[in-house]
């Protein structure tokens, strides 16, 4: 029953499901009409072109189901798992609609990470064989002077990141006025990074009239309130198993024998960035190592034991609920009760040694209508004992490999990336002044002394990663003449 393919299993009753399921479509209705999927041969002539120079021999469920709408000019979300041919599917149809004799930004996709920005501009440059259509690829981390040069030649279609999109939008080095289509690729892990400040000031750039459409694989209550932030009137489509996947857990687990369990636990911390996590360990003193480990390392972690006081008991739980503490480190006994709406995973140190208990810790997370994460840490001796009780529940659970530490940093340097010019952005004209007597003193300091700046650099970083809840970052920009939110 374990497999190396993302399945979401539901764990919640008939009822519930078919009362949240309800609520999504009221929210967000099927579309109406239905359209038939595209095939090949039923695509305009631009995007044949394109898929011709794609290589693909069919389009995939998600590229036949979207494309028809997308043709249609229907604002859309989509609901589609990681990897499933998504790019393909809002790609294609934009060589039929965006006009290569205007040369001005038609259309922008935001994406979380540098690494997807890169791969949907790769994706578009493979596909644009006529070269008809320019593309601007536009992340942080790196200079502005290629970037500028891309937006200033009037690229039609930009891809970029949030953060340094805002960058570009301040300072004036391209404008959205003319843009018809807007894209948000991977929505659950743009929230998941703390994006949502960059999200709501990059709305006010965006011109009423335009088509929108948003793509992610889950669908818990944030990622439908950033629906009805950017799309208006939109239909929801949902490539999940074939339908309306709210209560959904994804189960998955590591192998942990190649380094010690708790840095695994730690890195895998470091990737996900959970908002709010409860972690299982079998014993008292397991809990107490972990949350040890966990706050020595700078994260913000509790541990939570049965020989607790009611009342200690009591406060750990109101930290967690209010977001002043993100990782809860409890024993099953401890959790008893605990009841906390909007936790995103649950994150198991050992497997139980009672297979009730697997479902007891990962019924904690996907309450309520939303999508949860279920991971489980494994040894070579404990793999089986997981086997057994993903066969006694017909579980799916995909085993995955652990991070490696390079994926991990890199991960860690665009969200430090993100940070750091989140704070930059906030400041004031005088305040950038103030800070340029500085710069040659960071240049040398970067040459002699890196351990001194890394320092600095991780404080900022780990504090608004890690920390309490994140606030909207930077002052608040006056909405552009003319423009009313949508």
């Amino acid at each position: 029953m374990i497999n190396r393919y993302t399945k979401t299993v539901d764990l919640t009753s008939r009822g519930l499901r078919s009362e949240k399921e309800q609520e999504a479509q009221r929210q967000f209705p099927p579309p109406e009409p239905p359209l038939p999927p595209a095939t090949k041969d039923t695509l305009p002539p631009a995007s044949r072109t394109a898929f011709d120079a794609s290589g693909w021999s069919s389009l995939m469920p998600v590229q036949a189901s979207v494309i028809p709408y997308m043709l249609d000019g229907r604002n859309m979300i989509v609901q589609s798992r990681t990897g499933s041919g998504k790019t393909g599917a809002f790609l294609l149809p934009l060589f039929d609609s965006l006009n290569p004799a205007l040369p001005h930004t038609q259309a922008l996709t935001v994406t979380p990470t540098r690494e997807l920005a890169r791969q949907i501009h790769g994706e578009f440059e493979r596909m644009n064989v006529n070269k008809a259509l320019r593309s601007a690829l536009v992340y942080g981390g790196v200079g502005y002077s290629a970037q500028n040069k891309a937006l200033a030649g009037g690229a039609h279609l930009v891809i970029g990141t949030p953060g340094r999109l805002l960058d570009h939008l301040r300072r004036g080095t391209f404008t959205l006025e003319n843009l018809t289509t807007l894209i948000l690729d991977e929505a659950d892990e743009m929230l998941s990074m703390g994006f949502l400040p960059a999200m709501q000031e990059l709305r006010d750039y965006l011109p009423a009239a335009r088509r929108s459409y948003m793509f992610s694989a889950t669908m818990p209550p944030r990622v439908r309130a950033l629906g009805r932030m950017f799309l208006h009137a939109a239909s929801f489509l949902s490539l999940s198993e074939d339908r309306i996947s709210v209560d959904t857990i994804q189960h998955r687990y590591y192998r942990t024998d190649q380094i010690p369990k708790e840095r695994c636990l730690i890195r895998l911390l470091e990737v996900e960035n959970p908002p709010s996590a409860i972690i299982f360990a079998n014993t008292r003193y397991e809990v107490g190592f972990v949350a040890a480990v966990l706050s020595n390392y700078g994260l913000v972690a509790a541990a939570l034991s049965g020989d607790f006081t009611q009342g200690k008991r009591e406060r750990t739980m109101q930290r967690l609920r209010s977001g002043r503490l993100r990782i809860l480190v409890a024993t099953d006994v401890a959790a008893r009760g605990i009841d906390v709406s909007e936790l995103s995973h649950v994150i198991q140190y050992e497997v139980p040694n009672q297979k009730e208990s697997y479902i007891h810790r990962t019924g904690r997370t996907a309450r309520a209508g939303r999508a949860g994460t279920a991971i489980t840490l494994a040894t070579f001796e404990e793999e089986s004992r997981l086997q057994a009780i993903a066969r006694f529940y017909s579980l799916d659970i995909e085993r995955r490999p652990l991070p490696t530490e390079k994926e991990t940093t890199a991960r860690m340097l665009a969200r430090t990336t993100e940070v750091l010019e989140g704070i930059l952005r906030g400041k004031s004209n005088l305040e950038r002044e103030r800070l340029q007597r500085f710069i040659p003193w960071v240049k040398a300091l970067a040459a002699k002394e890196p351990e001194l700046l890394a320092m600095l650099v991780d404080d900022v970083q780990h504090r608004r990663a890690h920390g309490a809840k994140t606030r909207r970052s930077g002052r608040r920009r006056r909405r552009p003449a003319g423009r009313r939110r949508r």
